[in-house]
């Protein structure tokens, strides 16, 4: 199974294993002498100057390669299996876990919950640190796999336990601590739910994550999302704009405090709390630099202002144009905006958008990358789509053409009878996309 998940995709052009003769279809067998369990191994192993690598040949023939180069140099090697291992799973049952609450009959993948310190590294995802033994926390800090990105969502360990549904999950987050003295960078999230973690409880948890500066870089807060496929979890209550704004009211709090502090606001909303609470978007200094956006913490901010950024270098023209775009809850006002805006310089181009409810999982729901095919299809079908309809790429399997309920771009496009263009999340590419 090992050799199985050191099979090689692929070789890069002009790299040390070209030279080689190593090509897709070999497998890693070793490296001096020591067989890697996984991505990590790998790269520790061969951050050297002179290494003996033995390939397998797809023939069966093992052949024994002594490479000197550059330490840090690499060998130019994609695998199969991007991390080599398989994947940890979750051992939790968190109550606001949104796996729990999809529909029966999408595809298998969806369903797997993954919590992989090693995807955390590479990817960017969160893990709860209750999958983690001591040995993994060493490698971690061994092969500095920073940042980590931790999901707390609570430091009180009793609440943590019992939202987490897992007795131990309290206890896992001493293990911040080994990291912090290690001087592991981390950052953190809170799924914030009504009712448990918000208040004084989020209060608490704010301080003690502080308390970990300056590895702990910083603190995300995020909205429970909340699906109508909830028969049989537990009863959780979507914020409304009053306690939206007693969220912001806490995170602006300490956002003022901590900067007077130490220079930095450490915690950070993401954008839905702004747009429940009916209030503007902060201005880009507030979210220093960013760190936090593949959270939903400053995307609106970063699109306004790259596209007027943009905007300002263009000359208008007078071609005429009509085109759609269909987008989400959360984001559809901010476009509307931006391509009202676009057409006062170009007023022969006339842009549709239209706002996508997400009746497949729920219209509290409002994120464009959960958007389903169908209901993209169900709810345009006969609308005035222009030459081509807009599409953000969020909604697309990473690398294909595929939405979450398993329709392709060529199913759109055949049932709305127009071309889709895909978009990207910055502003200079939904002008570049329209005109």
């Amino acid at each position: 199974m090992i050799e199985k998940r050191h099979i090689i995709k692929c070789v890069e052009e002009g790299s040390i294993a070209e030279e080689l003769g190593i090509t897709s279809g070999d497998i890693l067998i070793s490296i001096n002498d020591t067989r890697p369990k996984d991505i990590f191994d790998y790269e520790f192993l061969i951050h050297d100057c002179e290494i003996t690598v033995i390939i397998r040949k797809p023939d069966g023939e093992e052949w024994e390669l002594e490479i000197e180069k550059d330490f840090s140099e690499d060998l130019g090697i994609e695998f199969e299996e991007g991390l080599m291992d398989s994947y940890n799973s979750c051992r939790n049952k968190c109550m606001f876990c949104f796996i729990d609450q999809m529909p029966k009959g999408m595809r298998e993948t969806l369903y797997f919950k993954d919590d992989d310190a090693r995807l955390s590294y590479l990817q960017g995802n969160y893990i709860t640190l209750t999958n983690l033994k001591d040995e993994d926390i060493d490698r971690i800090i061994l092969y500095k796999l920073a940042p980590i990105n931790i999901s707390v969502h609570t430091t009180n360990k009793e609440l943590r336990a019992r939202m987490l549904k897992n007795r131990f999950a309290g206890d896992a987050l001493e293990k911040i601590q080994k990291l912090y003295e290690n001087g592991i960078e981390m950052n953190s999230q809170i799924v914030c739910c009504k009712g448990y973690n918000d208040g004084k409880e989020l209060e608490r948890t704010i301080k003690d994550l502080f308390d970990y500066m300056p590895y702990m870089l910083s603190l995300s807060i995020v909205p429970v999302g909340l699906t109508k496929f909830r028969e049989g979890l537990a009863p959780l209550e979507k914020f409304e704009k009053d306690d939206a704004r007693e969220v912001l009211d806490i995170i602006h709090k300490y956002q003022a405090q901590f900067l007077e502090q130490s220079g930095t606001r450490f915690v950070h909303a993401s954008d839905e709390w702004y747009l429940i609470a009916e209030l503007p978007i902060p201005d880009a200094e507030v979210y220093e630099g960013y760190g936090q956006i593949e959270n939903g913490v400053g995307m609106i901010r970063s699109l306004i202002d790259e596209f007027e950024e943009y905007y300002d270098t263009l000359k208008g023209n007078d071609r005429k144009k009509t085109v759609s775009i269909a987008t989400g809850k959360l984001a559809a006002p901010t476009i509307k905006d931006l391509t009202s805006k676009l057409v006062q310089k170009f007023p022969n181009v006339k842009v549709h958008v239209y706002t996508i409810i997400n009746d497949f999982f729920g219209p509290d729901i409002t994120v464009a990358g959960l958007l389903t095919g169908q209901d993209i299809m169900k709810q345009l079908k006969g609308k005035e789509l222009g030459e081509y309809l807009i599409l953000p790429s969020a909604l697309l399997r990473s690398g294909e053409e595929v939405l979450l309920d398993d329709y392709t771009l060529t199913d759109l496009e055949k049932t709305l009878g127009t071309k889709i263009r895909i978009v990207q999340s910055d502003g200079k590419s939904l002008i570049d996309t329209i005109i």
